[in-house]
């Protein structure tokens, strides 16, 4: 396999920048997209992706405003039973030609906007990617099910706050 087969994104949508003004796609990931992101993300399967953006552009850069809706199934962190997830977020991105001014090592200030800037080369833009990224960042990687205490408790392992530094101070009793 080539290197550039092997680097593809799993749910890669290229769009030309030149020609996005008033665009208004609609993204919707197929059943093999789907599964190979849910290996990539470490997560039992993904049953649903989709994404309806607006777009507009300014010059090279790129606003991007929409939603991300997804079902998926993950795995509890405790007890391993697969538990369904409904994601719904508002997303909201951009996309800029990469820069070539900054130095390696070099200290940089970002704003909050800044970290929504997602650096392009050429004259193409990967809103499939983005959202797979947006996807990632929706899932809680610690995710507990209601059978998550049991799972605790059978295996001797207490509740999050039975391990936390204060918790041998929890059985001292305070004498008068």
């Amino acid at each position: 396999m080539s290197d550039a087969a092997a680097s593809k994104p799993e749910f890669s949508r290229a769009l030309d920048v030149r020609q996005v003004e008033g665009k208004e796609p609609h993204l919707e990931a197929n059943e093999a997209e789907r599964a190979a992101l849910a290996a990539r993300f470490g997560i039992v399967r993904v049953d649903s992706l989709a994404a309806d953006l607006t777009l507009s552009r300014k010059d090279r850069t790129v606003d991007v405003r929409g939603r991300l809706k997804a079902e998926i199934v993950q795995s509890c962190a405790i007890s391993a039973e697969d538990i369904p997830v409904s994601i719904d977020e508002d997303l909201f991105f951009r996309f800029v030609p990469e820069s070539t001014d900054h130095v390696p090592d070099e200290e940089i200030e970002i704003s909050a906007e800044d970290c929504d800037e997602i650096e392009y080369t050429g004259t193409h833009i990967d809103l499939g990617e983005a959202v797979a990224q947006s996807l990632a960042l929706a899932i809680d990687p610690f995710l507990t099910g209601p059978d998550a205490d049991a799972a605790r408790k059978a295996a001797g392992i207490g509740t999050p706050e039975d391990q936390g530094p204060f918790a041998a101070l929890k059985g001292l009793k305070l004498e008068k």
